[in-house]
């Protein structure tokens, strides 16, 4: 039986169905699973992408030739059934499944299993071939409840706001600012999103998701901003722009938080563990749950899980792949290190 789905030098291309799965390089066809950078680029001929991300894509991208395809509903190419399904990562995400020919292969993209208020749920999808990605995978990646981290954040803006400090919560733009945001107690203060942020923010409230007030740091009077919190991209964190908010306490959300060395050269007071990305436990329930016999593994700890499955009766192997990590960090060493009682100089 021959290959659905392989790696071609402008991406994950389908064969039968000739089109590409969030390709690297400009194709005629593409599929994509979500608005990250790394995921979706400029220059293809044609996009299909699930509805819901439709407008984030194109407040993104631009003007783009782009058709919307609701979760679960059915497309036809060359033969080919494709259908998208949620997959819990930011608005709009989704895995996309191909049958063709009675055989079922379904390329996840990057997900998360816990549901939160801003994406529909992750769906499990039954397959015969998973494609897979790895960004938290290895087994000391677990999460805590995000209603216990929105706790931890709204006790740390309200112990600043208490001194007058300002909080600075650093967090991508896409996806991870709107999701704290969501998680956010109003009644504590006001709360402040960067240039970078508010606008992602419209296109989340139009599509019907529901998020506290934000302003502009240009509509706050200078002692409200002593009690708000600042949602922010990290590339804000040194800048001109946050020097107005003068004695900060500054704090970064992401996965990453996990790891000592992450929090160290971040250099910021408090890291917060919230991700978008399944943990291990979660990337192998959400594999158990599709019930395929052969697992693909794409970006991030690729022989780690490869072999961890193999061990357990799945047929497993690595896609190389162009995906970087929304979280803009590459841990992966560092995260290695610490699992094995050491820590990587670089990471």
């Amino acid at each position: 039986m021959s290959d659905m789905v392989v790696v071609r030098k402008e991406g994950l291309y389908c064969v039968p169905g000739d089109f590409y799965i969030d390709p690297w390089r400009p194709v005629a066809r593409a599929v994509i699973t979500h608005a990250h950078a790394d995921h979706a680029r400029i220059g293809h001929g044609h996009y299909l992408a699930a509805a819901s991300g439709v407008n984030i894509l194109k407040s993104r991208l631009g003007a783009i030739n782009i058709q919307g395809l609701e979760y679960g509903v059915q497309v036809v190419h060359n033969g080919v059934h494709i259908s998208l399904h949620p997959a819990g990562h930011v608005l709009g995400s989704a895995q996309v499944r191909m049958e063709h020919r009675g055989e079922v292969w379904v390329a996840s993209g990057d997900y998360k299993v816990e549901a939160d208020a801003t994406c529909a749920p992750f769906e499990p999808v039954r397959c015969d071939t998973f494609i897979t990605e790895s960004t938290f995978g290895l087994p000391i990646y677990r999460w805590q409840l995000q209603e216990e981290v929105y706790a931890d954040i709204n006790g740390w803006w309200a112990r600043n706001a208490e001194q007058g400090r300002a909080s600075v919560l650093l967090g991508y733009s896409f996806g991870k600012a709107q999701r704290m945001l969501s998680g956010l107690d109003p009644s504590i203060g006001t709360i402040i999103c960067h240039g970078a942020v508010e606008p992602l923010n419209r296109v989340y409230r139009e599509a019907g998701v529901a998020l506290p007030e934000t302003r502009m740091v240009s509509e706050v009077a200078k002692a409200e901003i002593r009690r708000s919190i600042v949602l922010a991209p990290p590339s804000a964190a040194g800048s001109p722009w946050i020097k107005r908010f003068g004695d900060y306490s500054d704090a970064f959300a992401s996965g990453w938080m996990l790891l000592r060395g992450a929090r160290r050269r971040r250099g910021v007071d408090r890291g917060f563990v919230l991700s978008d990305h399944a943990d291990w436990p979660g990337l192998m329930s959400a594999i158990r749950a599709t019930g395929a016999q052969r697992v693909i593994v794409t970006h991030g700890s690729i022989p780690v899980m490869v072999r961890w499955l193999c061990q357990n009766g799945l047929e497993a192997s690595g896609f190389d792949t162009e995906y970087g990590d929304d979280e803009a960090e590459d841990a992966g060493a560092a995260a290695l290190a610490e699992s094995t009682g050491t820590e990587a100089a670089h990471a």
